[in-house]
């Protein structure tokens, strides 16, 4: 497991999204927000995705783009979207190599049963593809407004 500091290079990700591909390459020279998030049409990772999409202005006037990853198939990520009316770009880690290279597929722990999972995690990576800003075991309330300020702030 990796983990990202400040002032790391970015990992490549290269995912099939439901709106198209998505790669870190495409955003080069424009900050980035890849935020992971465990499933599709569950109540916290919703809400995440709904505080983000509405933010999408602010991130874009920041000259910022998003993208929501999980393991969850393109599919699902049409079907979330259109439910929900989100407006970010969702990345789907069918194989999870994107998830293990950033350093969030981590073991986690229910009702004391282990199992492994995506950590809810957020990374801000800046024009020059290095990690700016790193949020881990986010809490979704108000995650997305600080993770705007810090998007502007970054210049």
């Amino acid at each position: 497991m990796t983990d990202l500091v400040i002032g790391d290079a970015a990992p490549d990700l290269t995912l099939p999204g439901d709106a198209g591909p998505i790669s870190l390459a495409a955003h080069a020279g424009r900050k980035l927000v890849v935020y992971f998030y465990p499933k599709d049409d569950t109540p916290g990772c919703t809400t995440e995705g709904k505080d983000f999409s509405a933010l999408a202005a602010g991130f874009a006037a920041a000259d910022t783009d998003i993208i929501g990853i999980s393991r969850d198939s393109v599919a699902a990520h049409a079907k979330f979207r259109a439910k929900h009316g989100l407006t970010i770009a969702l990345g789907a880690d069918d194989s999870g190599a994107v998830t293990e290279a950033w350093g969030v597929w981590v073991e986690k722990s229910m009702y004391g049963k282990k199992y492994m999972g995506i950590e809810r995690a957020t990374f801000l990576v800046g024009r020059d593809g290095r990690i700016a800003g790193v949020w881990r075991k986010v809490k979704v309330a108000g995650h997305a407004a600080q993770v705007l300020a810090a998007t502007q702030a970054l210049g």
